[in-house]
């Protein structure tokens, strides 16, 4: 059985590098069909990708093993989390958002809080996103060391050079054509390992562990507090997910946008929860060796029918590959677009061509998510970890500036500095991380114990929240300024990328303040030379 899996592995990785190379003939040489695809996208391929980049192997591999170890309730909140954020984002984000016409989040910090908001977010989404790559790349070594018995650094590497190859040619496109492929198999495997374990060993969990054990969410002995901590991080640390951002920034109307929220949201739990119970029953289908590896791959390399253990792996590795293709997509464009955009470095950005510069500056991120997969090879908690970061710096400035006239640079950074300050220092003092060992950097010491575990998330996100709150009600009101309101788009809030500014003039691809022209960015305020197309 390992055997067959092992070549459906092999066969699944050659067939989506194939499909993002294919895709490279949509991109045409043009920036924008490479970062979001001509704003072009209806609103099932919408769904598919915003469901493509959430459930990944954190979602499913990571919850299953969480599931399995710590109940039934600690792996569903993981996946009922992320249809969370895709709900809000559906409902509350994704058509403000859509209507201004950026192409990524710190676009939007540029907007609301200057080039100051657009670096500090950049760096954050940048970093952040970095860590849950790494974690997609852990399943995948997992994976291709389980199954193919490729060592784990070796398919770590290997993977991570096949994903920056397609990406860098077929861009945002790519993610369209495996995004696709991913749900049709995903769907069909899911459903099939759920039918098979609830009509063929049947349901069961150890004591404590199962769907009806609410303590799991009532009693902080049980985890319930990791469980609550875990469930708010991602419901709404994703909501800045620049990932998500990019895709709803790709469809073809707010309307569009917001719709395909909502049926992503519905697709996650339908499709994820149920993992969490196959989970826990698999611990007495597999018995005393349930504890030797993930519990999913056992399942699928032993009891399970082999047709459906062939799709259920085929749909997890498309699923980590569209998932880190789509994290170097989106902090490629960040980097060249909101952090040398704007610079001096632009001569040099425009000189070498913003599509070539895009592509290749997914090498050192790529290089960076390698080196922490090889530290931290545990899938789910760095997902968590993403986004329980995001909670403590952008989420209360990127809410309150979207939906009030709260905008304030001065208060966006106060509540970073405290909020990411505070929860980077409960970070490195306790000793477990969503109730796993912290070997990732723990600082021994007697004041943070395991008991701070899950409470250091919702103390950094307060922090932040409140400190933004009250800086931002203290600046606007000492200005006695009007904000102008966020759900407005004006023409010189986004500028296209290779903007030509007369005939035969382009300017850098920069996403415009609303207080400066979008061409005055170059030293002296010069016209830079046109860019070089870049061959798709």
């Amino acid at each position: 059985m390992a055997e067959v899996i092992g070549a459906a592995i092999i066969g699944t990785v050659v067939l989506l590098v194939g499909l993002g190379l294919w895709s490279a003939r949509r991109v045409r040489g043009e920036d924008s069909n490479f970062v979001v695809a001509g704003r072009s996208l209806s609103m099932p391929i919408v769904a598919i990708l915003l469901l493509s980049q959430v459930i990944d192997s954190n979602a499913t591999v990571g919850a299953a093993d969480l599931a399995a170890g710590f109940g039934f309730w600690a792996g569903a909140v993981m996946p009922i989390g992320l249809a969370m954020a895709l709900l809000l984002v559906g409902l509350f984000v994704a058509r403000k958002v859509r209507s201004m016409e950026l192409t990524s989040l710190p676009g939007y910090f540029r907007v609301r809080f200057g080039r100051t908001g657009e670096v500090l977010s950049a760096a954050l989404t940048v970093v952040s996103f970095g860590i849950l790559m790494a974690g997609n790349l852990v399943a995948l070594g997992l994976m291709l060391d389980y199954f193919a018995g490729v060592p784990y650094w070796v398919a770590v590497v290997v993977v991570t050079v096949a994903i920056l190859g397609y990406t860098m040619v077929g861009g945002m496109f790519a993610s369209v054509y495996t995004g696709v492929f991913l749900m049709v198999v995903m769907a069909v495997g899911f459903v099939g390992l759920s039918l098979w374990m609830f009509l063929g060993p049947g349901y069961s969990a150890p004591e404590g562990l199962g769907v009806l054990d609410v303590e799991q969410m009532t009693s902080p002995a049980a985890g319930a507090v990791v469980n609550w901590a875990t469930l708010f991080a991602l419901g709404v640390g994703n909501i800045v997910a620049i990932d998500v951002f990019q895709r709803v920034s790709s469809a073809r109307s707010p309307r569009t946008a917001r719709v395909a929220g909502v049926v992503a949201a519905v697709g996650a739990v339908v499709l994820c929860v149920p993992l969490a119970a196959v989970a826990v029953s698999g611990i007495s289908v597999l018995g005393d060796t349930a504890t030797d590896g993930p519990i999913l791959f056992q399942l699928l390399s032993g009891p399970v029918p082999r047709p459906i253990g062939v799709l259920v792996v085929s749909g997890l590795l498309a699923a980590s590959l569209t998932t880190v293709s789509g994290i170097l997509l989106a902090t490629s464009s960040i980097v060249v677009t909101n952090v040398f955009g704007t610079w001096r470095a632009a001569a040099w950005v425009v000189r070498f061509g913003v599509l070539r510069a895009s592509r290749w500056a997914m090498v050192p991120v790529a290089a960076i998510a390698v080196v922490v997969a090889l530290r931290v090879s545990h899938t789910g908690i760095l997902l968590t970890l993403t986004f329980d970061l995001l909670c403590a710096s952008l989420v209360a400035p990127f809410l309150l500036s979207l939906w009030t006239r709260l905008a304030s640079t001065r208060a966006l950074v106060v509540s970073t500095v405290l909020g990411l300050g505070l929860r980077l220092v409960l970070f490195v003092l306790t000793p477990t991380i969503y109730g796993v060992e912290n070997t990732l950097l723990y600082v021994p010491n007697d004041v943070v114990t395991v008991e701070w575990d899950g409470w250091t998330t919702f103390l950094a996100a307060g922090v932040s929240l409140v400190a933004y709150l009250v800086a931002a009600a203290a600046d606007v009101r000492g200005r006695g300024e009007q904000v102008p309101d966020p759900g407005q788009a004006s023409p010189s809030v986004s500028v296209p990328m290779a903007t030509a500014a007369r005939p035969g003039e382009v300017t850098v691809p920069v996403l415009a303040s609303t207080s400066a022209p979008a061409a005055t960015v170059a030293r002296g305020r010069r016209p830079l030379p046109p860019p070089a197309t870049a061959e798709a």
